[in-house]
């Protein structure tokens, strides 16, 4: 059976800081490759990897002032994301961001009135525990 997280009942911290209004998190780990190719041949026979980095994005319903204060100073954080189960047991998953940066941020308001804020971010490293 699946466990299904829920941002309801998740949590994220920066700096130890718990950031209120948490709408979503998405994160994909990139690799830098370079495939090596075959003399005479349309075929790779092996690839070498490089730098490898997280980058992310947070939803905020409304705002964070933490969050915006890192984007104005260009400041290093931490991020420890505490994902809880929707219901039954008390599963939980944490990821831990090393070495953020907020690279960005896009703000909407939908026609019900309600404001979103999201930012983008890249971390060194993703640990999951």
């Amino acid at each position: 059976m699946p466990t299904v997280f829920s941002a309801n009942r998740s949590s994220i911290l920066v700096d130890g800081e718990a950031v209120e209004g948490l709408q979503s998190i998405a994160f994909r780990v990139v690799t830098e490759r370079e495939d090596i190719r075959a003399i005479g041949s349309n075929e790779r026979v092996d690839v070498i990897f490089g730098l490898r980095t997280v980058v992310g994005e947070l939803v905020i319903r409304s705002s964070a002032e933490k969050l915006d204060a890192l984007l104005d100073a260009r400041g290093k954080f931490q991020l420890v994301a505490n994902l809880k189960r929707t219901e039954g047991t008390d599963d939980t998953r944490t990821l831990s961001f090393d070495d953020c940066f907020v690279e960005g941020k896009s703000f909407q308001m939908d026609a019900h009135g309600s404001a979103a804020t999201t930012y983008a971010f890249t971390a060194t490293r993703l640990r999951e525990e």
